[in-house]
């Protein structure tokens, strides 16, 4: 018997299974149907919407959580959110929506609940046995698909960084992902580790309510306001995207300078990258609270003293509570590290080709692994449409699927950001929307014309 306690596999023929019951997991299950598929879904919570259900356990949702894309750039394209919505939807709203989006299409009937997947193994035909083991405990069950969709979401396992003195802290140290709402701040002095977008909107949280507040970042960003000219800024700038691309984003910088001021003004380093090089800031608070002192901004950590922490510039906080907004992880414990290109040189981050395919096998891949400068919804709608047409055309016409494959290889190592952007950990998994989206729309076209071309 196998370390998992199953050898014999049942055979679920041509059905796909899918891994998770997020936002990504539910447009594979929908597309996958929609194009002739039988699927399995696992998800090892009772309930679905992963990422943005703040219910469970490992949902990285505050209670002040909005999107920070705009809801007619984040709808689903064939699922509209209702016109009568606000402009950026509070988590809550997301949820009913992905929750509708699932009764509309009746994608509950295909999701096993309270299932884990202890493992992934290749099997002959390009085929995958998948290990499934339920919460309630017991022998797990060996199943064997035609292919497999890993759709678990990557803003789950927490990254901690490590400074100097850190363990002998004498105060509080969090992850952002245990953070729910500001209450916890009352009273405290707060600490603030991180200039993401969860960095600064905790920040802004800790601000209204704890005694003193500080926000440390490495470096200078682009802080972009929620609202440009009256409107959501990511439609003023969908309404600029007849112009060439550095001319756009010339405008754009020229446009946020006016409207936000100089970072520099507010004791915060400038960029030293042009917009769009580096993850965008979508906030438009954080220099209301700078400016009226109730955070107080801070360049990186040097180190922990007992209960003071020392930044760089040798100044001094005595935060009750730190928290570190310092991002996640991508984690696939259930997948051999080659199938999805993982090496130990990369710190752990899948090398897919195009986002989306295993660079080892035609049968595996992941949808929703991508940080995006705008919307990631429809990106992950067209992914997993693109999933679905490349599985009908690898069963019905192998020779074009063939070809197309080896483009993909060939064209593994494209980026789909600027070619500036900024060399570091954060962005291995950023790609521009408009390009990627472009892109995967080639991809589309590619698997239903036979056209040359799909990544160029």
């Amino acid at each position: 018997m196998s370390q998992y306690g199953v050898d014999t596999a049942y055979d679920r023929g041509d059905a796909v299974c899918v891994i998770g019951a997020g936002a990504s997991g539910l447009l594979a299950v929908k597309n996958l149907r929609e194009h002739g598929f039988e699927v399995d879904c696992y998800e090892k919570d009772t309930v679905i919407g992963g990422s943005w259900n703040i219910g469970l356990r490992n949902s990285p949702m505050y209670a002040g959580a909005h999107m920070i894309s705009s809801r007619p750039m984040t709808e689903f394209p064939d699922f509209p959110m209702p016109d009568d919505w606000p402009d950026y939807p509070h988590h809550s709203l997301v949820l009913r929506y992905l929750e509708k989006y699932a009764d509309h299409f009746g994608l509950r009937e295909h999701i096993w609940y309270g299932s884990e997947i202890e493992r992934i193994e290749q099997a002959d035909g390009g085929r995958f046995d998948v290990i499934i083991k339920s919460a309630a405990g017991g022998t797990g069950r060996r199943l064997r698909y035609a292919a497999v969709v890993i759709a678990n979401g990557h803003n789950w396992d927490p990254y901690m960084p490590e400074y100097p003195g850190q363990q002998a802290f004498r105060g509080q140290i969090i992850h952002s992902i245990s953070y729910q709402d500001s209450s916890r701040f009352r009273g405290k002095k707060v600490l603030i580790v991180g200039a993401g977008n969860s960095g600064c909107d905790i920040a802004c949280d800790a601000a209204s309510i704890a005694d003193e507040c500080w926000h440390s970042s490495r470096r200078g960003y682009w802080y972009t306001p929620k609202y440009l000219y009256g409107q959501p800024t990511d439609q003023v700038e969908a309404r600029l995207r007849w112009m060439p691309e550095a001319i756009r984003r010339r405008l754009s910088e020229r446009i946020v300078k006016r409207v936000v001021g100089d970072p520099a003004r507010f004791g915060l380093p400038r960029p030293e990258h042009h917009l769009k090089q580096a993850h965008p800031i979508v906030n438009s608070h954080i220099f209301h609270h700078i400016g009226h002192g109730s955070i107080v901004p801070k360049p990186d950590i040097a180190r922990f003293d007992g209960r003071k922490v020392v930044f760089t510039d040798d100044s001094v906080a005595e935060p009750d509570v730190v928290v570190m907004a310092t991002g996640y992880r991508p984690r696939f414990d259930f997948c051999d590290d080659e199938l999805l290109g993982v090496t130990p040189d990369g710190g752990g981050f899948p090398k897919l080709l195009a986002h989306l395919f295993s660079p080892a096998s035609e049968t595996l891949f992941v949808a929703g692994l991508l940080q995006v400068d705008g919307a990631l919804f429809p990106l992950v709608h067209w992914q997993t449409v693109a999933i679905a047409k490349w599985l009908q055309v690898r069963a019905g016409d192998p020779e074009r699927a063939k070809e197309f494959r080896s483009q993909v290889m060939a064209e593994s190592g494209k980026r789909y950001t600027d070619p500036h952007m900024v060399d570091s950990p954060r962005h291995i998994l950023e790609v521009s929307g408009d390009r990627y989206a472009a892109s995967v729309g080639r991809i589309i076209d590619t698997l239903d014309n036979g056209a040359d071309g799909a990544l160029k």
